[in-house]
């Protein structure tokens, strides 16, 4: 399996201070105090976290319906981080899944049991897991 990279630079102090971020596929943008603390302009890691979330468990969750024999015509999920200040310093500490499938001939709980083990199993999530709480809500569209 391949190992993903991406690259950041920082410079000046905390506050007054701003930086850059790059993946190998061309993903990238800045970030600064205001964008991670604040509701400044900007990207943050908690951003980037959730997407890396919603994105893995979309993918997983449409593999396990699939293995269910009921794939799904659309998964759509978005991710909710959160960062607060823990002790001297901040801490990740929320993880909000909220997620919306379309899957023709499927019944809600059979949905739901899927989803929760996706919820344990996929990469980001197992990658989390002990550190951050992760909550789901799960909608069976029709």
């Amino acid at each position: 399996m391949p190992t993903r990279s991406a690259s950041a630079t920082w410079e000046g102090g905390l506050k007054s201070g701003h930086g850059t971020f790059r993946g190998n596929t061309g993903i990238g943008g800045q970030f600064n105090f205001s964008s991670r603390f604040e509701s400044g302009a900007g990207s943050n890691p908690e951003e980037l976290l959730a997407a890396a979330e919603a994105a893995c468990f979309s993918m997983a969750l449409s593999a396990g319906l699939e293995q269910n024999g009921t794939p799904p015509t659309s998964v759509e999920t978005t991710a909710r981080c959160t960062v607060e200040k823990s002790g001297d310093g901040f801490a990740i500490t929320k993880m909000q899944l909220d997620v919306r499938a379309r899957v023709p001939k499927m019944d809600d709980a059979t949905f739901q049991r899927i989803a929760a083990a996706t919820k344990d199993g996929c990469p980001v999530s197992k990658a989390l897991k002990g550190n951050v709480q992760l909550t789901l809500t799960a909608t069976l569209a029709s």
